[in-house]
């Protein structure tokens, strides 16, 4: 009885804890929070002074005595207390504490890369349950995106999905509601894509560029694939050699020569993937093709290159930076069943 009483007055919650952009689910309200995974802090205390948008302006711009870090890389943690904070911010902005907040936390399901090991995985649960969660539960990202996204799942007949967020790329064909196969690709993602640009850029004009910059650059006339007119960009940063502000004119054709190799490693990780594939799945995913999810999967001709690469039918999901956090929403509505699982084992 305490048990259901405690259901009814808790909040579901469903997180895409991502290494660039976190997204909150609220069950029955849908999306609420879209927020970079940016914590700006006191230098030497960790004394939290912003998360989020607000954090992420003050990224290259902080004095000496704020720090504006990205408590997560390749989608696993890399700093505790402070993931521990955002997430706090995260459950206190869209479920303000009540007066039975004590005996009725908030049920949690968070998306998880695949391939994170078990240490990572208990990181992610106590970070959770230290930010004031009650019960939580972990779903697979290709597992969460795919639902996200309306892929048919629990059908006897392959799927195949193709989530690429800031800090990996994750592969998964899918069938009978569970993951067949799957690859998890951790310098793959859109960070890799800003960091061979800032590289370029070093490299070829000796322009010492921020990390906002490039994700600009990557945004604007970043592309995998020609398609069409070539765009130029106009680039100010700092030169190496005379120590000064410079501004230069970059074209979208170098940016793609720039971007090869995690882009190659986006290719590799999907064939990778179908080599693994039954010969049954793969004459479904002959009909079928591939969804593209998640926020980096917008790279301009990036679906053009994947179907080049594989002779399959590429599609970009409809909203690609939502689908994990409306999967995670999807799985809600199991909860209960979970619950019982999880006391079982």
């Amino acid at each position: 009885m305490f048990g259901k009483l405690k259901s009814f007055f808790s909040t579901d919650i469903g997180i895409d804890l991502g290494t660039a952009n976190s997204l909150v689910y609220v069950k029955d309200r849908g999306i609420v929070l879209r927020e970079p995974s940016v914590v700006a802090i006191q230098a030497g205390s960790k004394r939290v002074l912003a998360v989020g948008e607000e954090a992420k302006r003050m990224l290259g711009r902080t004095p000496g005595n704020i720090v504006a870090i990205r408590p997560m890389k390749s989608g696993v943690i890399a700093d505790f207390d402070i993931t521990e904070a955002m997430i706090k911010y995260f459950i206190e902005k869209v479920c303000p504490p009540r007066f039975y907040s004590k005996y009725a936390k908030p049920r949690m399901v968070i998306a998880v890369p695949s391939g994170i090991t078990e240490v990572e995985k208990r990181a992610v649960e106590d970070a959770a349950h230290a930010a004031g969660a009650g019960s939580v539960f972990l779903v697979e990202e290709p597992m969460a995106a795919a639902i996200g996204v309306g892929l048919p799942v629990s059908e006897p007949a392959g799927s195949m999905i193709v989530d690429i967020g800031g800090g990996t790329c994750e592969v998964a064909i899918i069938s009978l509601a569970g993951i067949v196969h799957s690859f998890s690709a951790r310098q793959a993602g859109g960070d890799a894509m800003d960091d061979a640009i800032m590289s370029y850029m070093k490299r070829v004009y000796n322009l010492l560029i921020g990390e906002r910059t490039a994700e600009d650059i990557k945004i604007k006339i970043g592309s995998a694939y020609p398609t069409g007119e070539e765009q130029t960009y106009e680039v100010r940063g700092r030169d190496i050699v005379a120590g000064l502000p410079k501004t230069l004119t970059i074209t979208s054709e170098e940016i793609r020569d720039a971007l090869k190799d995690p882009v190659v490693l986006i290719v590799d990780a999907v064939r990778t993937t179908l080599d693994r594939c039954e010969p049954e799945l793969a004459a479904d995913l002959v009909d079928r093709g591939l969804v593209l999810s998640g926020g980096s999967s917008q790279l301009k001709g990036l679906d053009k290159l994947l179907s080049a690469q594989t002779g399959l039918p590429v599609t970009v999901a409809d909203d690609p930076l939502s689908a994990v956090a409306e999967g995670t929403g999807a799985v809600m509505h199991e909860l209960d069943i979970l619950a019982r699982n999880k006391r079982a084992s």
